[in-house]
C-alpha cells in the first residue's frame, strides 16, 4: 500500500507530498513575476531541513525545504517572508491554508527522521561510556608525560561526575 499523498495549496503554490518525493508546483501570473512557473521535484534522501514560519497578523507564512548543496542566504530581520518569495523552495501560504502546511510539514518532518533512521520513541542516543577505561586510559596519558598530574585529575574529576 502507498503513503497517501498530502497536499497544500498556497498563494505562490502548491506542494504534494507522497512519502518520497516533494513536488512544487507553480502556475499563473504570481508564479511567473516571483520564480518562474513550472514543477520542481524534490527527492526525500536530499532534503535536509524543513523551515516553517506561521502566518503572522498581516504576513503570510512559508514553507521552505532545504537540500543539501543548496546555496542559502540569511534574511534580514523581519525580511523572511519576502525573501520567501522569491526563493524556489519556498511557498507562501495564507491563515485558512496554515493547516494543510502545518498536516505537510509534520508528514515531511516524519518520513525525512524515518529516512535518517530516527523514530519518533527511539532517538539516537549517545553510546555508553565506560569511565574507569577511560581514566585507566587517561593515567596512562599521564605516566607517559603527555598528560601533567593538574591536567589528569581535571578530566578524571570531570568524567566521575559523569557516572
Amino acid at each position: 500500500m502507498s503513503p497517501a499523498v498530502i497536499e497544500a495549496k498556497g498563494s505562490t503554490g502548491t506542494v504534494r507530498f507522497d512519502g518520497r518525493m516533494i513536488v512544487i508546483l507553480r502556475t499563473g501570473f504570481k508564479a511567473r513575476i516571483t520564480v518562474g512557473k513550472g514543477e520542481k521535484q524534490i527527492p526525500l534522501g536530499q532534503l535536509t531541513a524543513v523551515q516553517f514560519k506561521p502566518c503572522g497578523s498581516v504576513v503570510k507564512g512559508f514553507i521552505q525545504f532545504t537540500i543539501g548543496g543548496g546555496i542559502e542566504r540569511r534574511s534580514q530581520f523581519g525580511g523572511q517572508t519576502s525573501s520567501a518569495v522569491d526563493d524556489e523552495n519556498s511557498v507562501l501560504f495564507d491563515t485558512f491554508q496554515q493547516h494543510a502546511f502545518e498536516e505537510l510539514r509534520d508528514a515531511v518532518q516524519s518520513a525525512l527522521a524515518e529516512h535518517h533512521g530516527f523514530s519518533g520513541a527511539s532517538q539516537r542516543t549517545e553510546p555508553a561510556v565506560d569511565i574507569p577505561k577511560q581514566i585507566k586510559q587517561l593515567a596512562e596519558l599521564r605516566d607517559s608525560g603527555v598528560l601533567d598530574d593538574a591536567e589528569f585529575g581535571a578530566k578524571k574529576a570531570e568524567l566521575l561526575r559523569r557516572m
